[in-house]
């Protein structure tokens, strides 16, 4: 078995002409913390789509636990353990919090959307949900209507609802996007937590974040990789410094790109 559980092979994507990936060979080791940044128009959400299929590359090839995953749908690669969170994970707003992480469970052992399985089935997914939600800092609000949880706690949300779904590699796609500076810092601390025994490849902005918790960073710029290692390796590379500030001069931490 690799040590990397993610790997990707001059993977291109061009758009009429436009290239928005062009030849990138990412390597995403187990039971890591991987960020992917860059600064806006650098290709991470394309690169991101096209792992999780929503894209399919112009040339290249994805592996996946040593299976080439290049031609397969979103579907088939969340059934191998490809899950994305913040963008496909289910948040009902009138539901509680707890029945919440329960649809998360129920599409892992079967009982997809069933919604009129009498309550004594549904209530044994009860203790693992809400054993998920103290997972996250969640169990005191497992009652609460989801639409009432503040931005944060909804996101806190999300990851639970992904955990649910066990995950072998989870794809966080803006994990702290809008928030203000105490949910960045709870979220962080949060992704940290529960990437242990996980792997986790996350695109960020916040360079303050990755810089607490990423094991290895790729760059993106144009498309390309800029620069690759952990966070002191890419922070003083000049070619990082210029693409987010636009000077070769200053410092990258803080940058948000």
């Amino acid at each position: 078995m690799s040590e990397y559980i993610l790997e990707t092979k001059h993977l291109v994507k061009e758009f009429r002409g436009f290239v928005a990936v062009s030849d990138v060979n990412l390597q995403v080791k187990r039971g890591t913390i991987h960020a992917l940044i860059g600064p806006n128009g650098a290709g991470k959400t394309t690169c991101f789509n096209l792992l999780t299929k929503f894209l399919t590359p112009t040339s290249g090839k994805i592996f996946f636990a040593d299976h080439e995953i290049t031609h397969e749908k979103p579907a088939q690669i969340a059934r191998r353990g490809i899950i994305r969170s913040f963008q496909i994970s289910a948040i009902f707003p009138q539901l509680t919090v707890l029945e919440n992480v329960r649809i998360g469970l129920q599409r892992r052992t079967g009982l997809s959307y069933h919604f009129w399985r009498s309550d004594s089935i549904l209530n044994r997914l009860n203790e693992p949900a809400f054993q998920l939600l103290q997972e996250v800092d969640l169990a005191e609000y497992a009652n609460e209507i989801t639409v009432n949880l503040p931005y944060g706690r909804k996101r806190a949300l999300e990851i639970a609802t992904t955990l649910a779904m066990e995950p072998e590699l989870m794809l966080l796609d803006e994990p702290t996007q809008g928030m203000g500076h105490e949910d960045v810092s709870r979220v962080t601390q949060l992704i940290k937590k529960v990437s242990t025994g996980r792997t986790i490849l996350m695109v960020e902005h916040n360079m303050n974040v990755v810089s607490q918790i990423a094991d290895k960073i790729t760059v993106l710029a144009r498309g390309s990789v800029l620069a690759e290692g952990d966070y002191q390796h890419v922070s003083s590379n000049a070619a990082v410094m210029e693409a987010y500030m636009g000077t070769t001069t200053g410092e990258l931490e803080g940058a948000h790109g």
